[in-house]
């Protein structure tokens, strides 16, 4: 991705996000927090990948407010950032927060397991 697109991608990341979280009145739409934008280097198309608090029909149900909503979100961008052509705006879950929240877990359990054997080795010890 070109330099101007990372440039185009953060300010567009910067405008979604309060025109999500302050223009938007869709009941819909839950808590969504837009962790990234990606802008194809001809800056014609972005995706912009979002997160959502709640369960997986509250995400389904944001996922869907934020589609129909595309057209005023795009005319939004249009009017605060000025390029030739406004992109066109796909939307996708960020699946690396709860990846990440994943593999946290398992270390925690992991090292549980790892502390309960060693206690457990200590009072096998003491028992001898």
């Amino acid at each position: 991705m070109s330099l101007r697109a990372n440039r185009v991608g953060e300010q567009m990341k910067k405008e979604l996000t309060e025109i999500i979280g302050r223009k938007i009145k869709d009941p819909r739409i839950g808590f969504v927090t837009v962790t990234d934008v990606r802008v194809t280097g001809d800056l014609q198309q972005a995706t912009v990948y979002i997160s959502v608090l709640g369960n997986e029909t509250q995400k389904q149900n944001s996922l869907i407010g934020l589609s129909k909503a595309k057209g005023f979100i795009r005319s939004e961008i249009g009017q605060r950032i000025r390029l030739r052509k406004t992109p066109e705006i796909t939307f996708e879950f960020d699946e690396s927060i709860s990846y990440g929240n994943r593999i946290n877990t398992i270390i925690h359990q992991l090292n549980a397991e790892k502390s309960d054997d060693a206690n457990q080795d200590e009072v096998e010890t003491e028992n001898e």
